[in-house]
């Protein structure tokens, strides 16, 4: 088979929906060498350049133009020959020309018909205009959880015969055993706490992490947070001088993947009490760090964090606290429910996965 992807995001984004692209291609260009994979972009980058340089995986690059994407780039994989085009981010192409093309897009949440005040005006039209383009062209919709599907029938009207549910996985550093002089080196570097629990992810208002800060307050706890500041930080922050939290809470920034999975083994307590989400790869990152999970009840969650996570309300702080002070103070539930929580993340493992993408595409063929 032949398969060309919309990868601007492979290239261009480097967390969320860039991580799920690079591995998705990693994935099954390691899994199904006999395929040839096509990166369809304007440009291309560092970004995945060991993906890039295996045989059967090759950047084409797109027509030039301020539309190109919309307008050319299901066109120039026609003309590569490609069987199968997957757009990864929520969109596919407009225009197609003559020859034969299946067409599949991943849709990662609907957040901003959920949230909606989480977005402007203009972005929700812009975002629900393009999801509903792409839901009615493909052959095949691919969700990212039991949730995601539920919301592409409600909110794009779609059938459910007309979705598969195929979660993601994790990168491949966190599957991996890091050197002790590695460790150590990213110990002194970000001088972590011998003890902490961790947070990672975009510090925004639905990611909640106002409520840890308030759950630990009054605490020795040290929290370790990882992740870009926006505009809510400042919340954040006028809470910790309020409460004279600097020196608990840590903000570490300019983390590797590497980097990244040594700071979730080395914690304690990885805490996620988001308010919604479409999968939560962090959840997946932690468990297979074997880092017990604290995480909210709402949305997918449950569905990444599996039985022995413990399960919080994101929009009570102090449940949220009680938890952690709870694991904080039993090392042996805490190992005792990271280790259930390790068998349980297994499905989300490179190989299945890759399988599942696979006979989705031969199926449509």
């Amino acid at each position: 088979m032949k398969i060309a992807f919309d990868a601007k995001r492979f290239f261009h984004n480097t967390s969320g929906l860039g991580n799920y692209s690079r591995d998705l291609v990693r994935m099954l260009s390691q899994y199904y060498p006999e395929n040839e994979y096509l990166l369809l972009n304007k440009n291309s980058s560092e970004r995945g350049r060991e993906i890039l340089e295996k045989s059967n995986v090759r950047f084409v690059e797109t027509s030039k133009g301020s539309l190109s994407r919309q307008l050319k780039m299901g066109k120039d994989a026609q003309k590569q020959g490609a069987e199968i085009f997957h757009g990864l981010s929520g969109e596919l192409p407009l225009k197609w020309g003559k020859e034969p093309i299946k067409k599949i897009v991943t849709i990662h949440d609907l957040i901003f018909m959920r949230y909606p005040q989480y977005y402007s005006f203009f972005d929700r039209k812009i975002h629900l205009w393009k999801f509903k383009k792409a839901a009615a062209s493909a052959d095949k919709i691919i969700a990212i959880s039991e949730q995601t599907k539920r919301d592409i029938i409600t909110y794009l009207k779609v059938p459910e015969s007309k979705i598969e549910v195929i979660y993601q996985g994790c990168h491949k550093a966190f599957k991996e055993q890091q050197s002790n002089e590695f460790i150590q080196e990213v110990k002194d570097k970000f001088k972590l706490p011998e003890r902490y629990i961790l947070n990672v992810g975009t510090i925004e208002d639905r990611k909640n992490l106002l409520n840890i800060v308030k759950g630990i307050s009054g605490t020795d706890i040290p929290l370790v947070v990882v992740g870009r500041k926006t505009a809510y930080y400042k919340k954040i922050e006028a809470f910790i001088k309020k409460s004279k939290m600097e020196k608990q809470v840590i903000f570490l920034e300019g983390v590797s993947m590497d980097e990244l999975a040594v700071i979730y083994k080395l914690a304690d307590i990885f805490v996620y009490p988001s308010f919604f989400e479409g999968f939560g790869i962090p959840v997946i990152e932690a468990l297979f760090s074997k880092t017990v999970t604290i995480t909210s009840n709402a949305s997918c969650l449950p569905e990444a964090g599996g039985k022995d996570s413990v399960y919080i309300d994101p929009a009570n702080y102090l449940d949220i606290g009680a938890k952690i002070k709870f694991l904080w103070e039993n090392e042996s539930e805490r190992k005792r429910r990271a280790e259930k929580s390790f068998e349980f993340v297994q499905k989300f493992n490179d190989g299945p996965i890759a399988a599942q993408l696979i006979n989705l595409y031969k199926k449509n063929l």
